[in-house]
């Protein structure tokens, strides 16, 4: 049994508390406000999450350093724009050795850095590894079948926490390319804003298979570019996250998309979603990025305009059908 703090009660943040305590760790769930913790540990359970019990051996907390003192690893499941003030809050207090792995998907979007980035920099001290993959809070917390990969830098390090975290319902790969898993947990989020648009405008089956396709084209080109492994982008957290994320209901950037795609601003998107949507702080970023490396990302650029430049996504979806002939795969000779 090890000694485990989860950093963040909110709906992934409870359901990787919960996968972790069945399969028999101690596991202390931290709330940045006390009232938030108060309710959990009188209710055994958060309103993002109905019908699902938190068992009374997680121990919740809004003491930080109950969460982080002492524990063998951490889990950084807040979103992913609070990353770094938490990591500056954890900084003193965990000792060296310490593994923390993020469960954020997203880029920051003044330096650029994934969430392992910021850990490294922030938690010197610490080792840093990422959890990502078609995982759904919903269906984690009620333990349906689910399957993750982890990235470390160490392949000791990804066996051992492959071993805390997999059970009968969740199953867990390792993986040695953490950027590769990082960027494809965050740029799919900004392509299932563009399938949720075009849920909202009322296209069908074949506009959202193209947004995944292509979505994953553009992925894999900037993420190849910036170091990351074509085959980690053929996996979980590229193609299977990008799937599951476009289609699901679960998905708040589908759902963010799909008011976008109805006629709302990006502004009152989020506030019906209600939930952090963590594509809206990653589209930026991953254009800088693209303009850095040289590459083209049409589908993120033009959701960049819907979001930030008030562009009608019809005219979005006209500009990407009318682009220039090419063919599929430059790679491919004839």
């Amino acid at each position: 049994m090890e000694s485990i703090g989860v950093l963040g009660a909110g709906s992934w943040g409870t359901a990787l508390a919960i996968l972790l305590s069945e399969n028999g760790n101690a596991v202390t769930l931290w709330s940045h406000r006390e009232e938030g913790a108060r309710r959990i540990r009188e209710k055994r359970q958060i309103d993002s999450l109905p019908g699902v019990t938190i068992p009374e051996a997680v121990c919740v907390t809004s003491d930080l350093s109950e969460a982080v003192c002492g524990k063998q690893v951490l889990v950084a499941a807040v979103p992913s724009s609070h990353i770094r003030e938490t990591a500056e809050r954890v900084a003193p207090l965990a000792a060296p050795g310490t593994i923390v792995v993020s469960a954020a998907k997203g880029i920051e979007e003044k330096t650029l850095y994934t969430m392992t980035d910021i850990l490294e920099q922030v938690i010197p001290q610490a080792e840093a590894a990422v959890l990502s993959g078609p995982s759904h809070a919903e269906e984690v917390a009620r333990l349906l079948p689910t399957t993750c990969v982890i990235g470390a830098h160490r392949e000791e390090t990804a066996r051992y926490l492959q071993r805390l975290f997999m059970s009968r319902m969740f199953r867990v790969y390792i993986s040695a390319d953490m950027l590769g898993i990082e960027l494809g947990g965050a740029l799919k989020n900004v392509i299932a804003l563009a399938a949720g648009i075009a849920d909202g405008m009322g296209y069908g089956d074949n506009a959202k298979a193209a947004l995944i396709t292509r979505g994953i084209v553009e992925i894999s080109r900037l993420g190849i570019k910036l170091g990351g492994r074509r085959e980690t982008f053929s996996g979980l957290t590229g193609v299977g996250d990008l799937i599951v994320t476009c289609a699901s209901m679960h998905s708040r950037n589908r759902r963010a998309g799909i008011l976008l795609g109805q006629g709302r601003t990006m502004e009152e998107a989020m506030q019906e979603v209600q939930m952090v949507v963590e594509g809206v702080y990653s589209a930026r970023a991953a254009m800088e990025l693209a303009a850095k490396c040289g590459v083209e990302l049409p589908i993120i650029e033009q959701v960049n305009h819907v979001l930030f430049d008030g562009k009608d996504p019809k005219k979005a979806v006209s500009e990407l059908m009318l682009r220039d002939s090419k063919t599929e795969d430059s790679l491919i000779p004839w």
